[in-house]
């Protein structure tokens, strides 16, 4: 069984720093498993890696569709999987977790095609109460879902309702031998960070890069470009916008380390201290690799 290395962690820990770090010490090729990052434009809201920042490491899965083509969980369980197969060392390195798991596990796609006139007799419902309702006739996809993420969270409804079946049909029986690393950090200092993130999103023109895909029509049910999406409609003052995205990636970051942890069974490695977390990830990764 082939080995696969995944390295995932919340916006803003570091991972993009460890996962060339190892990537470099391991002469591995990077996997994005990002489900935002495949898609060419979405640049400063997503975090995407720079050509300056893969510092030579080859990347996959990075700026592959236009934002409004169709991706999913299936695609990506597709593409991943024959990278994985056509890469000496593969290193998947992100933080979407459910697309990751059914990269890595026998998941299988069965679903029939999207009904829009069934999610549409759904407009005058709320987001809480649809995830609601979908917690209750299918808790395993709710639970990967935020209320906010109505697109989604009205796909799933309305497939499990057609179906009377989950619309993620899964085998927990592993496709790869895979090693997962969680990079972590105290909650208080990784807040701070988020933060941060968010100011320096802002800075480097954030609100322009929505501007420009909503001037085209595009709108986005992705945090961040949702929030300032709703500013330029007049929902939010901008401050408020902000204040939102921050709120909603910190809540974002508790729920991922939650499901890694109990999903993945990912081991933790503190970012607090930089230098030991890649020293730890080192000798984790070289005792994966002989046994």
């Amino acid at each position: 069984m082939k080995k696969v290395v995944v390295i995932c962690g919340p916006t803003a820990v570091g991972k993009t720093k460890l996962s060339i770090d190892l990537a470099k010490h391991f002469k591995a090729e990077i996997i994005s498993g990002d489900s935002v990052q495949v898609f060419r434009r979405l640049d400063i809201g997503s975090a995407k890696i720079t050509p300056a920042e893969q510092a030579g490491i080859p990347h996959h899965m990075i700026d592959i569709l236009d934002p409004t083509e169709a991706f999913d969980v299936a695609s990506f369980q597709r593409l991943v999987r024959t990278h994985i197969e056509q890469i000496e060392t593969p290193f998947v390195v992100g933080g979407t977790g459910l697309y990751i798991k059914a990269a890595l596990f026998d998941y299988e796609f069965n679903n029939p095609k999207r009904d829009i006139d069934a999610e549409k007799a759904l407009d005058d419902i709320d987001n809480e109460t649809l995830h609601k309702q979908l917690m209750v006739i299918d808790p395993e996809t709710a639970k990967t879902l935020h209320p906010n993420n109505r697109r989604r969270v009205l796909r799933a409804l309305t497939l499990a309702q057609e179906t009377k079946r989950s619309t993620l049909q899964k085998k927990d029986v592993p496709v790869y031998d895979a090693l997962i690393i969680y990079a972590s950090m105290e909650r208080s200092l990784l807040y701070e960070r988020i933060n941060r993130r968010v100011d320096l999103m802002m800075e480097e023109g954030f609100l322009d890069e929505v501007k420009a895909l909503k001037a085209e029509g595009i709108e986005l049910d992705i945090l961040g470009y949702r929030e300032l999406s709703q500013y330029l409609d007049g929902i939010y003052a901008l401050e408020v916008a902000i204040e939102e995205i921050k709120k909603k990636t910190r809540h974002l970051a508790k729920r991922q380390q939650t499901w890694f942890s109990n999903q993945m069974h990912a081991e933790l490695v503190d970012m607090a201290d930089y230098e030991f977390a890649l020293r730890q990830s080192i000798e984790k990764i070289t005792a994966f690799y002989q046994r």
